[in-house]
C-alpha cells in the first residue's frame, strides 16, 4: 500500500528484523513506533516472554502497555478487511491470510495471560525483579527493600551522628569546616552518588609542593624587619596606603604561615582588570610613597610581591588539596558504615539496583545461566528514552544485549535491539543522563553490528505530526547556530500537517522594578510587591487568558476549529520559582480554571500543616504553638480574637492546653474533640489517627471546604506516607513526627491534557505532554547557580569544588567543563518547552534579557527576526496582547462572535427502563461440596468423640500426607516440623501422626499411590445429572492417570475401620460417588476407580463402582 514519507519511515523504524538505532523529533510519534515494533514482534510468533521494553519512567511503561493493549483489544473486535487494513497500515507486507488474522485476533489473550505480564517497564524495576530472582548470585538479600530517599536521609543522620560520637569525630568536624553552617544531609547524599570517586588515592593538585616547601619560597626570612619599616610609612600615607597598613599589620610575619601568604594577596595583587591576580608593580604604594619614603624599600617590596604572585597557583592547588583530603577521609569513615547498615537491614538505593545489576551480568560465570534462567533468555530489548539513560543504566543494557554480537547469540538470525533517543532532549543530568554515554554507546552497538554484517539501521524521524510549520521554523531558527551545539547539530524538523495554521507570539518583556522599601516593619520578607514585574507578568498572562476565552478566539485543529478554553492552555517554567506561584494566584483571581501546581511539597501544603501541628499537640501537650496553629486551622475554626482572649487571660507560666481545659465549659465541641484524640493518642497508629481526625471528626470536609478541592492531593499523601512509614519499624507518633521532619517530601500530580483546566509546570514536568496553547514566561535571564559541592572530572576521583576565581587548573577546567555542559542543557530544556506547543507558543520574560544568546528569550528574539516575524498586526497597531512581534503561518479562523455558545443539545427523553430499579437477577443454587452430600461419615463406635479433636487430627494428617511425598525420607521430619512445629519440636499429638503418615509412605503396597505419578490434592468441578445439574467442587486427595483407567483416592483418618467395602458408612460412599461421576466427565474413555485409604491400618479398600454410584442416586438434596 502506498504511504506517506512520515509513516513509511515509522514502519520502516518498527522493523522486527533489523537492530535499529532510532532519533526521534519531539513529536514524531516515537511511542507508536514502540508500540508497532513489540506488536509485530507478537504477530511474527515470538514469546512474549522474549521481549523486554525499558522505559525512562513508569508513567511511560504504563502508557505503552496501554496503548498496546487497546490495539490488541482492537484487532479481536475488527472484522477481517478493517483488520487486513489495521496490519497494512502497521508494516505487515504482502496479502494477509486467514491464518494471520487469527493470529492478530489472539495475540490480546496472549499478551494478558503472559506469566508476570510483559516486560514493560524502568530499568529500575527491571533492576529489581532480577535481583529478586537471582538474590545468591547477585551476593543481596533475598528479602531486600528499596529504600526511599527518606529513609536513606535517616540513614544517613543516624552513622554522621555515630561518628561525630566516636572516635571519627575529627572528621565529622573537618567536613563540617568544609561546608560552615549548613546542613550536611545534602553533602552525604552528594558523597553516596559519588561513592566511586573515592576509591583511589586523594588526587595531588599541588603536584607535590607542600607547606613548608611554599612557605619557604614565598618568605626569605626579612619579612619581618621589611613590614616593620613599611607599615608606619603606609599608616602615615594616602587613604589607600592606610588601609594596606590596617590589612598588613594583622598579619603574622614571625613565622608566615599560608593565611600571612593568603592576606598578602589581598594587599599586593589585583583583584581583576585583564591581568586579575597578578603583582601591583608600580601601583602599591601609592607613589608618592613609592618615589619618597619609601623609595629604599621598593625593591624588596617589589621582590615579595612576585614570589607572592608566583606562590599563589600553588597556594590554591595545596589549599584545593587539602579540602579533598578532608573529604575522601571523612568518606572513607563514612561510606562502608553506610554499606553496612544497608546490608544489614535488607536496603538496596535506586544506584544499587544498577550497580548489583550490572555485577551480575559481568559476572561471567553465572552471567549466560541468568540470562537463560530469564524465560529461556531475551531475544529483543528495547529502550525508550535512551538519551536519558546513565552509565551504569547503559552497562546494565549492555551485558543485557551482549550476546546478540558474540557467540552462538551472534548466529541467531532473530535476535534484535531496538534504541530510540533523542539528543535535544536531554534534560536529565541531574538524574544521571550522560550525552558522551549514549554516544558511545550508539558507536559501540553499531560497530558490533557492522563487524558481524548483522541487520542494522541507524534511522531518524524528523516529521512532527504535533506542532505546526509556524513553530518549527522558529525552533529550527533559534538552535541554527551555537545555541545547537548541545543539541548535536541544528535541529531539520518537518511538519506532517502541513496546512495546519500556526502562530508564535513573543510579548515585550516586563521591565525590571526597583524593591520598594517595606512600608511597615512586620510586613512579609518574602512576599513579592504588588507591582512587582514578576506579579504584573503573571496578571498579564492571566488576563490575556481570559480576553482570550471571554472574546472566543478560535484554535485551529487537525481537524477543524473550536473556541478555546482553559485546557489549551500549558504554562511551563524553569522551576518553581515565585512566577510559578505568582501565575497559580493570578490565574484564580482571574476567576479561570486551573490544575494546581504540577509537584507539592507535602510539607507546605496548608492541610499537611495543621493535621501536623496536632499531631505535634497530641505528642505533647505543652507544645503551646502547635496547639495555638490547630486552633486557628479549619479543623477548629476559631477566630484570632478567641485564641488570643484565651492566651492572654490564663495565668502566668500556664500552657495554652492546661488554660483551655480550666474553661471547657465554653469550649465543648473543641474539648469533646481534643480529648477523645489525646485518650485514642497513645493505642493508634498514626495512620488511625489521622483517618480518625479526617473521617470520624469531619477533618476532610473542613478542609477542603476551606482550601478547595486542590488539598485533597496533600490530604491523601499525607495518609499513604503515614501508611509507608508504619513498614519502616514499630509505628509511633513522635516517629512519625520526626520522620517526616528528616526530609521533603514532593507528590506528583499528573497533570494530563484530559482536564478542562490550565496547566501550570515545570518543562521537565511536561516531557512528553503536549497542548494547542503554550506559554513560556520564565525566559529572562537567570542568575546560575551550581549547588554541588564535589566534582568529578571526567567521572575520576572526587574532588572538594572551590570558588572558580581560587581553584587550581585541573578543578577550573572542571567547573568551566561542568558550567558548559549546563548550558548545553539550558538550550535543550528550552528546546523541549517550545516542541510542547501545537499551533500556538507565546514567549514572555520578566527582568533582563540581556543580548543575543544570554536569555532564552534573546535567543527566541534572534530568531524571531530570522523567520520574518511581523513587528506590528496588519493595520498598523499593536497586536491584542500589546507590543511584541508575531510569526504566523496559515489562515487563523476568525473569532467566535462575543458571548456566542453553542445551543444547547435538545434534553433526550429517557426511555422507561433508565427510571425503573433494575431487576434483580435470579439467585444460583450455591455449588455443593461431595464431603457435604449428607449421611453418615463415622462408624458404629466412634460417636461421642470429641469432634474438634479429631478434625484437628484430620486436617494435620491430610497436610502431612500431601507434602511429605515430595522431600526424601531424610528430610520429612525436619518438614514436619517447620509445618507443625511448636519451640523447635512436634507435640505428642503431631509426632504420632507424622509417624502414622511415615509408616503409610514406607509401606510398599501403597508406593503407587503416593508416587511420582500421582497428583496430589486435585481439584475438580462438574454439574452432575445424578444430582438435577446441580454444580460440585471438591478435592481429591490422590488421583492415578494412566492411559487406561483412573484411580481416586480419599484419605480417611477414622479410628474404627470397616472390614468390607459394603461397611463403609453412606456419607463416605456418596462422596466417592461424587467424584466417579465427575471424574467419568473428564476421563469418558478410562474406567473410573474410587478408594479409600484407612490411614489408621494402611488400608487401602476399594469400592466397587456399582456401592458408590447407587450411594449418590439416594442422595437427596435440600
Amino acid at each position: 500500500m502506498s504511504r506517506d514519507d512520515a509513516t513509511e519511515a515509522q514502519v520502516r523504524a518498527a522493523d522486527p528484523a533489523l537492530s535499529t538505532w532510532l532519533t526521534a523529533n519531539a513529536g514524531s510519534g516515537k511511542t507508536r513506533v514502540l508500540t508497532d515494533r513489540v506488536a509485530r514482534l507478537l504477530l511474527g510468533g515470538t514469546d512474549p516472554q522474549k521481549i523486554l521494553c525499558l522505559t525512562y519512567t513508569k508513567a511511560a511503561a504504563s502508557e505503552m502497555q496501554n496503548r498496546l493493549f487497546r490495539r490488541l483489544g482492537n484487532w479481536a473486535m475488527l472484522d477481517e478487511n478493517a483488520l487486513r487494513k489495521q496490519l497494512a497500515e502497521l508494516g505487515v507486507g504482502g496479502f494477509v491470510d486467514r491464518d494471520t488474522l487469527a493470529r492478530a485476533r489472539r495475540l490480546f489473550a496472549r499478551a494478558i495471560e503472559t506469566p508476570g505480564g510483559l516486560k514493560i517497564q524502568t530499568i529500575h524495576s527491571f533492576c529489581a525483579s532480577l535481583l529478586r530472582r537471582f538474590p545468591i548470585e547477585a551476593r543481596v538479600s533475598p528479602d531486600f527493600t528499596e529504600m526511599d530517599d527518606r529513609a536513606a536521609t535517616l540513614l544517613r543522620q543516624d552513622i554522621l551522628e555515630e561518628m561525630a560520637a566516636g572516635e571519627d569525630v575529627d572528621a565529622v568536624d573537618a567536613l563540617a569546616d568544609l561546608n560552615p553552617g549548613e546542613d550536611l544531609a545534602a553533602v552525604l547524599a552528594e558523597i553516596c552518588r559519588n561513592s566511586a570517586g573515592f576509591a583511589g588515592p586523594v588526587p595531588d593538585l599541588a603536584s607535590g609542593a607542600t607547606r613548608e616547601s611554599l612557605l619557604a619560597q614565598a618568605f626569605l626570612g626579612d619579612e619581618t624587619a621589611l613590614m616593620g619599616a613599611l607599615i608606619p610609612l603606609l599608616a602615615a600615607s594616602s587613604t589607600n596606603d592606610s588601609k594596606a597598613a590596617t590589612a598588613l599589620a594583622d598579619l603574622s610575619f614571625a613565622p608566615p604561615t599560608m593565611a600571612t601568604l593568603a592576606g598578602l594577596e589581598g594587599v599586593v595583587l589585583t583583584k581583576s582588570g585583564a591581568a586579575p591576580f597578578t603583582a601591583k608593580i608600580g601601583r602599591f604604594p601609592t607613589k608618592p610613597l613609592a618615589s619618597g619614603a619609601a623609595l629604599h624599600l621598593m625593591p624588596a617590596i617589589e621582590a615579595l610581591m612576585l614570589r607572592v604572585e608566583a606562590a599563589r597557583p600553588a597556594r590554591l592547588a595545596i589549599a584545593a588539596t587539602e579540602k579533598t583530603a578532608a573529604l575522601h577521609r571523612f568518606a572513607r569513615a563514612f561510606l562502608p558504615r553506610y554499606e553496612e547498615r544497608k546490608a544489614a537491614q535488607g536496603l538496596l538505593d535506586f544506584d544499587d539496583l544498577i550497580a548489583r545489576s550490572a555485577a551480575l551480568l559481568a559476572d561471567r560465570s553465572v552471567a549466560a545461566w541468568v540470562l537463560y534462567r530469564l524465560d529461556g533468555g531475551i531475544d529483543h530489548i528495547l529502550v525508550d528514552e535512551a538519551q536519558d539513560t546513565s552509565p551504569g543504566q547503559w552497562q546494565v543494557i549492555e551485558r543485557l544485549a551482549e550476546e546478540f554480537t558474540a557467540g552462538e547469540g551472534a548466529r541467531s538470525q532473530d535476535r534484535r535491539l531496538f534504541v530510540v533517543g533523542d539528543e535535544k532532549q536531554s534534560i536529565y543530568s541531574f538524574q544521571g543522563a550522560n550525552l558522551k554515554a549514549f554516544r558511545e554507546m550508539r558507536d559501540i552497538f553499531a560497530a558490533r553490528h557492522l563487524a558481524l554484517a548483522a541487520p542494522f539501521q541507524d534511522a531518524a524521524l524528523v516529521h512532527s505530526f504535533r506542532s505546526s510549520t509556524a513553530i518549527l521554523n522558529v525552533v529550527d531558527s533559534a538552535f541554527d547556530g551555537p545555541a545547537g551545539h548541545g543539541l548535536g547539530g541544528p535541529p531539520r524538523h518537518l511538519a506532517f500537517n502541513v496546512k495546519l495554521p500556526g502562530r508564535v507570539d513573543l510579548w515585550q518583556p516586563i521591565a525590571v522594578t526597583e524593591e520598594p522599601e517595606a512600608a511597615e516593619w512586620d510586613d512579609p520578607v518574602d512576599q513579592l510587591p504588588a507591582r512587582h514585574h514578576t506579579i504584573v507578568l503573571a496578571e498579564k498572562i492571566a488576563g490575556e487568558i481570559r480576553t482570550m476565552i471571554d472574546s472566543g478566539v478560535q484554535i485551529p485543529l487537525r481537524d477543524g476549529e473550536r473556541p478555546v478554553h482553559e485546557g489549551d492552555f500549558l504554562i511551563l517554567v524553569r522551576r518553581r520559582s515565585p512566577l510559578f506561584h505568582a501565575i497559580i494566584r493570578a490565574c484564580k483571581s482571574a476567576g479561570l480554571r486551573i490544575a494546581g501546581a504540577d509537584r507539592l511539597r507535602l510539607g507546605a501544603e496548608l492541610a499537611v500543616k495543621d493535621l501536623t501541628a496536632l499531631l505535634s499537640f497530641l505528642a505533647t501537650p505543652e507544645d503551646d504553638l502547635s496547639l495555638a496553629a490547630v486552633l486557628r486551622s479549619p479543623l477548629f475554626g476559631w477566630s484570632e480574637a478567641a485564641l488570643f482572649d484565651l492566651a492572654h487571660r490564663r495565668p502566668d507560666r500556664a500552657f495554652l492546653w492546661q488554660a483551655l481545659r480550666d474553661r471547657a465549659s465554653e469550649f465543648l465541641p473543641t474539648m469533646a474533640v481534643l480529648e477523645d484524640l489525646r485518650d485514642q493518642a497513645d493505642f493508634l497508629r498514626p495512620y488511625e489517627l489521622l483517618e480518625r481526625v479526617l473521617t470520624r471528626h469531619d477533618g476532610r470536609r473542613k478542609l477542603l471546604a476551606r482550601l478547595g478541592p486542590e488539598a485533597e492531593d496533600g490530604l491523601d499523601a499525607y495518609l499513604a506516607e503515614a501508611l509507608s512509614y508504619e513498614t519502616s519499624g514499630v509505628p509511633s507518633l513522635t516517629g512519625f513526627l520526626a520522620w517526616m521532619q528528616a526530609g521533603e517530601v514532593d507528590v506528583k500530580r499528573r497533570l494530563d491534557s484530559g482536564g478542562n483546566a490550565i496547566r501550570v509546570m515545570t518543562v521537565h514536568g511536561a516531557k512528553g505532554l503536549e497542548a494547542p496553547v503554550v506559554i513560556l514566561p520564565d525566559t529572562a535571564i537567570r542568575k546560575k547557580t551550581d549547588r554541588g559541592r564535589i566534582v568529578r572530572p571526567d567521572g575520576a576521583s572526587a574532588l572538594w569544588k572551590t570558588r572558580a576565581e581560587e581553584s587550581p587548573p585541573l578543578l577550573a577546567q572542571a567547573l568551566a567543563d561542568r558550567a558548559a555542559a549546563e548550558q548545553e542543557e539550558s538550550m535543550r530544556l528550552l528546546y523541549v518547552a517550545m516542541t510542547r506547543a501545537e499551533t500556538w507558543l507565546i514567549v514572555a520574560a520578566a527582568g533582563e534579557v540581556g543580548a543575543a544568546g544570554e536569555s532564552w528569550y534573546s535567543l527566541v528574539a534572534e530568531a524571531m527576526k530570522r523567520v520574518g516575524a511581523a513587528e506590528a498586526a496588519p493595520d498598523g497597531q499593536n497586536w491584542p496582547f500589546g507590543p511584541g512581534s508575531r510569526h504566523a503561518f496559515g489562515p487563523w479562523p476568525a473569532a467566535a462572535a462575543r458571548g456566542a455558545t453553542p445551543a444547547p443539545a435538545a434534553a433526550a427523553s429517557l426511555p422507561e427502563w433508565l427510571e425503573q430499579p433494575a431487576k434483580l437477577p435470579p439467585s444460583l443454587p450455591k455449588s455443593l461440596s461431595p464431603s457435604a452430600l449428607g449421611g453418615a461419615k463415622a462408624i458404629a463406635g466412634e460417636y461421642g468423640q470429641d469432634e474438634e479433636a479429631a478434625k484437628r487430627r484430620g486436617t494435620i494428617l491430610h497436610g502431612l500426607l500431601e507434602r511429605l511425598p515430595a522431600v526424601n525420607e531424610d528430610e520429612r521430619h525436619s518438614l514436619a516440623i517447620a509445618l507443625h512445629g511448636e519451640n523447635g519440636g512436634l507435640s505428642a499429638e503431631t509426632e504420632t501422626l507424622f509417624q502414622e503418615a511415615a509408616a503409610l509412605l514406607a509401606d510398599d503396597s501403597l508406593a503407587h499411590v503416593f508416587g511420582h505419578a500421582s497428583l496430589a490434592e486435585v481439584e475438580l468441578s462438574a454439574r452432575l445429572p445424578e444430582l438435577g445439574g446441580r454444580l460440585l467442587q471438591g478435592t481429591i486427595d490422590r488421583l492415578i492417570v494412566t492411559s487406561s483407567d483412573v484411580l481416586a483416592v480419599d484419605f480417611k483418618s477414622n479410628t474404627t475401620v470397616p472390614a468390607r467395602a459394603e461397611d463403609v458408612p453412606d456419607g463416605i460412599l456418596r462422596q466417592m460417588g461424587a467424584y466417579a461421576a465427575m471424574l467419568a466427565q473428564i476421563y469418558p474413555d478410562r474406567v473410573i476407580n474410587t478408594a479409600v485409604l484407612w490411614t489408621k491400618t494402611a488400608t487401602l479398600m476399594p469400592l466397587p463402582p456399582n456401592i458408590v454410584r447407587q450411594a449418590l442416586l439416594s442422595t437427596t438434596l435440600p
